[in-house]
């Protein structure tokens, strides 16, 4: 009986991809792989592998690879991948989620080049040169990537998966801008973690045009170092958001990422209501509490599940080579108030 193709990549240690590219002759194989594969096809007796895996366990295994920060946003993912996973086995998919170690982007880096195994990936990643690097190195071993609400580019991903991250920066604007004070200077106040994340940069740099394009009045305050964490944000907060601080009280905020529950606990000690003008990111908990509260004003929402199985869609059309394949539709930005809360 002829071996499979899933037979000969598991005996190579390398991806059915791999194993494919090598059958076809196609460029992007290291020569010491190749040579490992085709080493292991005479082993096996496989000069004319059936094509495929069997048709009674057909299987891709997907990688969602995810910084091991405890974020809010993270922790989504990482809840809607594992929810998801009805709808992976009926599509004959099997997810994997690793969290990998996000110190400095190397470290991340490290840990995902070793995921040879796996046919494809799908990651959310800072966008550093290591990174990069890993990516690349990936998809010339045959390992399909793409990226996942945050972006690597200039690297071999094979797509981005997500909203669009200067959209939404400028549609946070948008929405703050038109609150600011007509005739007068409109103080409003952007906060940013000190990322390395490409959709978190994305988004400060489209809030900043719209502000400039469109709002002339408007004194664009940017704090870019506040801590992640919510004690530390509310302490970050209470220093630099003291209205002493900001040559008086703020008429609109934008956080870029997380720490909005610290941040809200000290404007509520500085006095804000519900007049002042709020933008946060994703319908975590925290942030519809504090929409029914009257303490947010905004949630820029993306529909996570939908993301997740576009890209689970994307890696599997990749590896059965449909054309195309990168053809999908990317999330739109959704505005929550208070008013359309679900």
């Amino acid at each position: 009986m002829a071996a499979t193709i899933n037979q000969i990549a598991e005996a190579a240690g390398v991806s059915t991809a791999t194993v494919d590219r090598v059958l076809n002759n196609r460029p992007g194989v290291n020569p010491a792989t190749v040579e490992r594969v085709r080493t292991v096809m005479q082993a096996l007796g496989a000069a004319s592998p059936v094509r495929g895996r069997p048709r009674s366990t057909p299987n891709y295994r997907f990688g969602f690879v995810l910084p091991a920060s405890r974020r809010g946003f993270f922790d989504l993912i990482d809840r809607v991948v594992a929810q998801a996973a009805g709808d992976f086995r009926h599509q004959h998919i099997t997810e994997i989620t690793h969290r990998l170690p996000n110190q400095d982007g190397a470290d991340f880096a490290q840990e995902l080049a070793k995921m040879t195994d796996l046919d494809g990936i799908a990651v959310l990643a800072p966008d550093v040169p290591q990174v990069k690097l890993a990516i690349n190195e990936l998809a010339r071993s045959g390992v399909h990537v793409v990226t996942l609400f945050s972006d690597v580019p200039g690297s071999l991903r094979e797509t981005f998966v997500g909203a669009d991250n200067r959209a939404a920066g400028r549609t946070a604007a948008i929405l703050l801008g038109r609150g600011l004070p007509h005739g007068e200077l409109g103080r409003c106040a952007m906060l940013s973690p000190p990322t390395r994340f490409a959709a978190e940069i994305d988004r400060r740099i489209g809030f900043a045009q719209v502000l400039e394009e469109r709002f002339p009045n408007a004194r664009l305050i940017e704090l870019p170092d506040m801590p992640e964490s919510e004690d530390q944000a509310y302490a970050f907060a209470r220093q630099f958001l003291d209205p002493a601080k900001t040559a008086g009280k703020l008429h609109a905020l934008y956080n870029v990422g997380p720490g909005s529950h610290g941040v809200s606990r000290a404007l509520q000690e500085f006095g804000y209501d519900s007049s002042l003008g709020f933008a946060v990111h994703d319908m975590l908990e925290i942030h519809r509490t504090l929409l029914v509260a009257n303490a947010v004003s905004y949630v820029l929402q993306q529909d996570v599940h939908y993301a997740i199985m576009t890209a689970a869609k994307v890696l599997r059309l990749l590896c059965e080579e449909v054309r195309g394949a990168l053809a999908v539709s990317n999330p739109r930005i959704e505005i929550i108030t208070a008013e359309n809360l679900a």
